[in-house]
């Protein structure tokens, strides 16, 4: 086997160590960020929901030129507005989702409690019968702390990034008056307290939970490691509410505002005028950031319980080698470091000065920080990993030497760059398919192929070196610069709040097309992100398969047999079934948008001519109440499909069911996140008229620019609605299975009973 180079202590010491690092730059650049100048109220008139915060949102910038008084209220009022739209939505969110979260850990007490009677009777081991371990009662009772754990982390993870996000937007557009160099810094550091600020937390949490976990469990590691599954459910269980709901409530506000604003009225985007505009902004907030960091969270848990499940019983585990057990954390703990030295690259050591500079200044931060963590992940594989060990593998231990593991988890990180770019190529306007779809083609079948060639391979090359594992560090791999993917993530939607703002406050034009330049970029590597999401989000449903089949003990799932073809069929049509749900909550909820917004056009008297002022709380309070109603049920759906199957059909059905979800789910998932994205940036290849083909097709208000924008209308749900609610739906049904394995397998498939 070899010994390990790091010591017990060191990993002891590492991974707390750099989740405080990962906390306190994100502290730092959040300080950096507040330097755009707040300074007390000078007059008592203008203290709109300053007391709320203890402060006063007053953006004056005291520069020569810039600091034109009512530009600068008006951008704090308006900041004001969709911070608090945002804050009142959250907290009505997670009112319904605590209540969700209370009955579903009673849930898991009493179905793993009840797997050997609430016995307090040592047991034997599930893997090897000879020796004894902890009584199921110890695994409920950790299980239920674990997935609360998950489920309290993924909420505050989502509520910073918003608060965050709600805190920079406004500072983005003053920053936008300096220079287009000033504002994607301010941006882009925002972004980066809520990347770095997630990233260390999800770390810092889960090696505290196993450290207090191993004082009851001691040497039974393949108890604790079960028990530690839950922080995984949690973490997706709540990271389902926030995308489906924030989901559902900035697409409705999103397509109330254009179909009326643009289609009908002719005006432009976030025009202050339209009735919907202030809930369409906090929409991105609550949904492409609230949503997405809980998201990501979820994906991360996941992949780390994961590995850790089948580390725990292969010779790490059997052999208590702490270092090597604890290989997937320190990774993610290298990560954080290497994302802190990628970030100085975009914030200080290359200054932007061109429009033309963005959008490379973003991907090379992904080149930058996956090139770096390739050697990061060489160091680690050699001084964490003996040289040779033995990994589990349905129910055979499998030889594995240190550098196959490392190509596993290189492979899963490159495999996350190329998604990223191959997604980048068919929805970015610069290039060919986008532009196709503006002259009203489709991105076809390509991307999905390609996708699903990159996402192949990499699943066989991981799987045939360490198995199972393989695929789950693999997950850990594309995952392992989070901090840096979730920075440019959560810059796009800034960066969109910040232009809204800029046109909100009537600010000049030239200060609007800086902002629309962050935002472009801003979309496509969007795009990039979707990919990995899917992509990582594809890896780790199938490693937590790994751990269910093996937990569950089935030696083989063999489609032939009915009770596996059953689950099969089933499992395919749940993401369709899903998807439905999803984009007719979305319809509904639009429908009464736009409802709304015509109602105040129509009723009230000197709306258009701007001289009287919309009813902005209407619009957020019907998009809020949509979408805490329609999130529900199609979130039961996911949560329920696997107790149901797995107490009435058993094992070797769900089983079926999560096979077929997983590989229908992926399509689905891609072919949304494209086709919505090449819809949304052929739109704005067709607004920016930056080419004489762009200008051939129109200026906007055109006849093609309409077909443009009922076009992105249609692709909006797709792409941020049910698109990115199907990663979730995957992974969250293969880790509900996995918690309840132990259920299942004693209890499960009552009709076959009969």
């Amino acid at each position: 086997m070899g010994a390990v180079i790091l010591p017990d202590l060191g990993t002891e010491i590492l991974i707390p160590v750099c989740a405080i690092i990962g906390i306190a730059f994100a502290l730092f650049q959040w300080v950096l960020v507040s330097k755009v100048k707040l300074s007390a109220a000078r007059d008592a008139s203008s203290n709109a929901g300053g007391g709320k915060n203890g402060y006063n949102d007053y953006l004056i910038e005291e520069e020569e030129g810039l600091n034109d008084h009512n530009v600068v209220l008006k951008c704090a009022e308006i900041q004001n507005a969709i911070s608090e739209g945002a804050t009142s939505f959250l907290f009505t969110e997670y009112k319904y989702v605590g209540i969700f979260m209370v009955a579903f850990a009673i849930l898991i007490f009493l179905f793993l409690g009840s797997v050997e009677g609430f016995s307090t009777s040592y047991q034997p081991c599930t893997y090897d019968q000879t020796k004894m371990c902890k009584p199921a009662l110890a695994t409920a009772v950790f299980s239920t702390i674990s997935f609360l754990l998950g489920g309290v982390t993924s909420l505050i993870s989502g509520f910073l990034g918003m608060k965050i996000a709600t805190y920079a937007n406004a500072r983005t557009t003053l920053e936008a008056r300096k220079g287009v160099g000033k504002a994607f810094i301010t941006a882009f550091r925002s972004g980066a307290v809520m990347g770095f600020l997630l990233a260390a937390n999800g770390l810092l949490v889960l090696y505290i939970a196993i450290n207090l976990f191993k004082i009851y469990y001691g040497d039974d590691w393949g108890g604790l490691f079960e028990a530690i599954t839950g922080y995984g459910l949690g973490g997706s269980s709540m990271a389902l509410f926030g995308r489906v709901g924030g989901g559902i409530y900035t697409k409705a506000a999103d397509v109330g505002a254009d179909l009326v604003g643009k289609v009908e009225r002719n005006i432009p985007e976030d025009d202050p005028r339209n009735p919907a505009v202030i809930a369409d902004n906090v929409g991105d907030n609550v949904g492409d950031i609230a949503g997405m960091g809980s998201d990501l969270f979820g994906s991360y848990a996941e992949s780390s319980c994961a590995a850790l499940v089948v580390a725990s019983i292969s010779s790490f585990g059997v052999n208590h080698e702490l270092t090597a057990m604890l290989y997937p954390l320190i990774i993610s703990s290298v990560g954080i470091l290497v994302c802190l030295l990628t970030t100085l690259f975009a914030t200080d050591f290359f200054e932007i000065k061109a429009v033309k500079e963005i959008e490379p200044a973003l991907k090379k931060q992904l080149i930058i920080s996956t090139a770096l963590m390739t050697i990061g992940i060489a160091i680690v594989s050699w001084i964490a990993l003996p040289t040779s060990f033995t990994i589990f593998n349905f129910g055979v231990q499998k030889d594995v030497k240190n550098w196959q593991l490392f190509l596993c988890v290189a492979v899963g990180l490159w495999a996350g760059l190329i998604i990223g770019f191959v997604t980048e190529y068919y929805t970015s306007n610069a290039y060919s398919p986008v532009q196709d779809v503006a002259d009203s083609c489709r991105t076809g079948a390509a991307t999905n192929v390609i996708f699903g060639l990159a996402l192949g391979y990499n699943i066989f090359v991981s799987f045939t070196f360490a198995a199972m594992y393989g695929i789950a560090v693999a997950a850990l791999g594309m995952l392992s610069t989070i901090a840096t993917g979730l920075a440019i993530d959560a810059y796009g939607p800034i960066s969109d709040n910040a232009g809204g703002i800029a046109e909100m406050a009537g600010m000049s034009h030239r200060i609007r097309e800086r902002t629309d330049a962050l935002d472009a970029a801003g979309n496509t590597t969007a795009a990039i992100g979707k990919g990995f999401a899917i992509g990582s989000a594809a890896l780790v449903s199938l490693a937590l398969f790994g751990a269910f089949v093996s937990r569950a003990a089935i030696t083989t799932v063999d489609v032939l047999t009915p009770k596996v073809f059953i689950g099969l069929i089933v499992g395919a049509m749940l993401p369709y079934w899903f998807s439905a749900m999803t984009m007719k909550s979305v319809g509904s909820a639009a429908l009464k948008m736009v409802e709304e917004v015509r109602r105040q056009f129509n009723t009230i008297p000197g709306l258009m001519e701007g001289t009287a002022k919309p009813d902005y709380a209407t619009c957020v309070k019907i998009s809020t109440d949509a979408s805490i109603k329609e999130m529900i049920p199609p979130g039961a759906l996911v949560m329920l499909t696997p107790l149901v199957v797995g107490i009435l059909f058993g094992v070797e059905t769900l089983s079926g069911v999560l096979a077929g979800s997983l590989v229908s789910g992926v399509q689905i998932a891609i072919s949304a996140s494209n086709t919505g994205g090449a819809w949304d940036n052929a739109k704005k290849y067709i607004e920016a008229g930056a080419s004489e083909h762009a200008r051939s097709l129109g200026p906007k208000g055109s006849d093609c620019h309409k077909a443009a924008v009922i076009g992105d209308t249609i692709g909006d749900p797709l792409k941020d609605t049910s698109g990115p609610s199907l990663n979730i739906l995957i992974k969250l049904m293969a880790v509900e299975s996995l918690v309840f394995a132990p259920f299942f397998a004693t209890h499960g498939g009552l009709l076959f009973k009969i």
